[in-house]
């Protein structure tokens, strides 16, 4: 018999699972466990059988479990979006709100922590551009602890990949105690956050080993581009062309997602160049900003490499003084409405001295203003974040990777964050 704080951490030793609730006591042993109550009673608990296949906690002839979960990521991807189209529409069977519910909705709140917080960021973006919903961000460490504004009106979406964040199931907790509605969208069912919150939607992206999250951060995103085209739908505020155009591309995002990985050698040769910096910056505006800081977040935390991602318009507000002879500077252009003046931030770190790699649609042509050039395959604006973030993901694990950093496991960082 085993215990861990994460059902990813026993996969390749048991299928058989057993979750225990707040105020319980597990007591285990070789001959079997026992379960009791706050007042010492013993308890019924339910074993729960683990679907994932334990080949999935396996690295399958690579070398680092990160890889093999970029490459996982167009199949994540199609796991996640699929099955909830029909009929050219997206479906969401466990989101309980009436229809007279979802219109009394007047804000919708999403917190969350680390890579989860950012995919929230893009979640803002979208929701409230197909939905005009105010939409409020926040990190879950502070939201449980500032009071917020939460009525019987607000949709509070918490994201996690563990479904164990103590910070996010905290913030959750509050957000129901103050009568919200709550959604998680998390990869472990079960989990706490999944029993906790009034509707789950599951990303199914399967066991994720790599300390740094590569897949799952794209399952969310996924999920969240279907909340929102779904929100969107039955409020009346996305018709059918825009629907049937926002259906196609996410169909088509994991082929796209498909060809970046295969393409990777530009990445790898790229992270040859920079692997020995000391200090980087990323810049976007919009939803590239969400991105920039998913990417600095992959960079820094498994190379060790100092690295910030500012919006891009906040340069001379400070950041600028940053900006010296050499220093690499990765700058986002993927929202072709705001590419001009994305480029005139990279003409202004140029003039500083800053080495600039252009992230960019490949219907936008950047390659002139920059002095190294990435392209992603042209998708709709919105979903522009699930097809950065794989060069982006990729970058971060080759300088690591050139670094000799132990990749799968980064020094200080735990998979699952269980305390405050």
């Amino acid at each position: 018999n085993y215990i861990a704080s994460d059902v990813t951490a026993l996969v390749e030793h048991t299928k058989t699972i057993v979750y225990m609730d707040d105020f319980q006591i597990g007591v285990i042993g070789r001959g079997g466990i026992s379960i009791y109550n706050r007042n010492e009673e013993e308890i019924e608990y339910e074993v729960k059988t683990i679907d994932w296949n334990v080949n999935a906690a396996e690295k399958g002839g690579y070398e680092h479990f990160m890889m093999k979960e970029i490459i996982e990521q167009p199949k994540v991807l199609r796991d996640t979006i699929r099955p909830r189209l029909k009929d050219n529409e997206v479906v969401l069977d466990d989101f309980s709100l009436s229809d007279e519910q979802l219109k009394s909705v007047d804000k919708v709140y999403i917190t969350a922590c680390g890579s989860a917080y950012h995919a929230g960021m893009v979640g803002k973006y979208v929701i409230e551009r197909l939905c005009r919903l105010p939409v409020e961000i926040d990190v879950a460490s502070e939201f449980r602890y500032r009071d917020p504004i939460v009525t019987e009106n607000t949709l509070v979406v918490v994201i996690s990949q563990s479904g164990e964040t103590a910070d996010t199931l905290a913030a959750l907790k509050e957000a129901k105690e103050k009568g919200a509605h709550t959604l998680a969208i998390v990869n472990v069912v079960s989990s706490a956050i999944a029993k906790a919150a009034d509707d789950v939607l599951y990303t199914w992206a399967g066991p994720e080993i790599a300390v740094a999250t590569t897949k799952a951060y794209s399952a969310q995103l996924a999920a969240l581009y279907l909340l929102a085209i779904y929100i969107g739908r039955r409020l009346g505020r996305v018709d059918d062309a825009l629907n049937a155009e926002l259906i196609s591309q996410l169909n088509a995002l994991p082929e796209k997602v498909e060809t970046l990985i295969n393409d990777r050698s530009a990445i790898q040769n790229l992270a040859t160049v920079f692997y020995g910096e000391k200090n980087m910056f990323f810049i976007g505006r919009n939803i590239d900003y969400a991105s920039a800081l998913e990417g600095s977040l992959k960079l820094k935390e498994i190379s060790y490499i100092h690295s910030e991602a500012y919006a891009a318009g906040e340069l001379k507000h400070g950041t600028i003084s940053l900006i010296e002879e050499g220093r690499p500077v990765i700058a986002l252009a993927c929202q072709n409405a705001l590419a001009d003046k994305l480029i005139s931030n990279v003409r202004e770190v140029k003039a500083r001295g800053a080495l600039v790699i252009g992230l960019s649609q490949d219907d936008m042509d950047i390659s002139e203003s920059v002095d190294y050039s990435i392209s992603i395959p042209s998708t709709h604006p919105l979903f522009t974040a699930s097809l950065s973030v794989i060069p982006l993901q990729l970058f971060g694990y080759y300088v690591a990777a050139s670094n000799g950093c132990d990749i799968d496991k980064p020094r200080n960082l735990a998979k699952s964050v269980t305390v405050e």
